[in-house]
């Protein structure tokens, strides 16, 4: 692309949008043992989402999740659900969906490799989602296509002001990039996401996390130069070096105008384990919607009601909404990982 920098905006996830994608669980995913919990989330996400704007529901059975819907909403939020079918590996929109700029207000759909977070897990069919939907002009917008370069969508948190945050530990992570070295990526993130400025974040790799450390697990972006993180108070947990260390390197970061971050920090939720391995419970993994917040909650009264005051703090003109997340953790992801909004002019 040969534009400046100047014509092209990464929005922040909080810029008006036209819809969230949602990619549906079924029974041939790892979903399959606690598959009418998944969705039963699903469901309480697809009722609040459709409440503030627009569903893009992805499935290789889209007439069973449609029948399933009608049941649980009004006709009017029916009216906004899009259904796409098509075959899918798993369910987390966020790393396989397309990363939107917008040229002049006109989308750019960009289109990365997504291979299961280093080749894990199985990602072939995933990977063709965002083709697809733009082959159908299901995403309205001009498809870049990026698929020799790994990006998940929960590895990078912006802005909207041209600085773009990452973390060290994904984007370095094995079976990625390789051979590319640290400075080739920034300047390939920067190139192609147009930013003026990419932060690395060294710190804060939650326990049980499948994706080597993608940002929307730790640290999000709010308005007013506000960055929303997870603290560890608790001496005796083991992330709690880890997470201090973190805490540490954002109260060392300067804006673009060279003041401090409006630090917000979010609890860090009491270790919940399954089978004897802890579950990556964070409460940074909140979803924005227009005008609402999704928050994910954990059965733990106290820290989810702090969390959602500090999310209200930094999201004040926003409804905060919690949802139960205990179901998604036991897939090593959370409520933002299952999601990927589309700005304004997409749908």
């Amino acid at each position: 692309m040969t534009d400046t920098n100047a014509t092209y905006t990464l929005p922040a996830e909080w810029y008006e949008q036209s819809a969230i994608q949602l990619t549906w669980p079924h029974g041939d995913t790892d979903w399959l043992p606690y598959l009418d919990d998944i969705t039963n989330t699903f469901v309480q996400m697809a009722q609040v989402i459709t409440l503030h704007e627009k569903l893009l529901v992805v499935s290789p059975n889209t007439s069973k999740v449609r029948t399933l819907l009608e049941n649980k909403l009004s006709n009017t939020q029916m009216e906004r659900v899009i259904f796409f079918e098509c075959p899918t590996n798993d369910t987390w929109a966020r790393d396989h969906g397309a990363i939107t700029l917008l040229h002049d207000g006109h989308p750019v759909l960009l289109d990365y490799k997504f291979n299961g977070w280093g080749e894990k897990f199985l990602w072939e069919k995933d990977n063709t989602i965002t083709r697809q939907l733009s082959a159908h002009s299901i995403l309205q917008g001009t498809l870049e296509d990026h698929t020799d370069f790994v990006l998940e969508g929960g590895s990078i948190e912006c802005d909207g002001a041209r600085t773009v945050f990452t973390t060290s530990q994904c984007l370095m992570a094995p079976h990625r990039n390789q051979p590319l070295t640290q400075a080739e990526i920034e300047q390939r993130l920067r190139q192609q996401l147009h930013a003026e400025r990419i932060v690395w974040l060294d710190h804060g790799n939650l326990v049980g996390d499948d994706t080597d450390g993608h940002i929307d697990t730790i640290v999000r972006c709010a308005p007013n130069d506000t960055l929303l993180y997870v603290g560890c108070d608790d001496e005796s947990d083991e992330q709690y070096a880890d997470f201090k260390a973190l805490e540490k390197q954002l109260q060392s970061l300067r804006t673009s105008e060279g003041e401090p971050y409006r630090l917000l920090k979010l609890p860090m939720p009491t270790a919940i384990y399954d089978d004897g391995e802890r579950l990556p419970a964070t409460y940074a993994n909140f979803v924005i919607l227009n005008r609402a917040v999704i928050c994910p909650t954990y059965a733990q009264p106290d820290n989810d009601q702090r969390a959602i005051e500090t999310i209200r703090e930094a999201f004040p003109e926003h409804e905060i909404v919690g949802i139960d997340a205990r179901t998604v953790i036991r897939q090593h992801g959370s409520l933002h990982c299952l999601t990927m909004q589309f700005p304004i002019g997409v749908i």
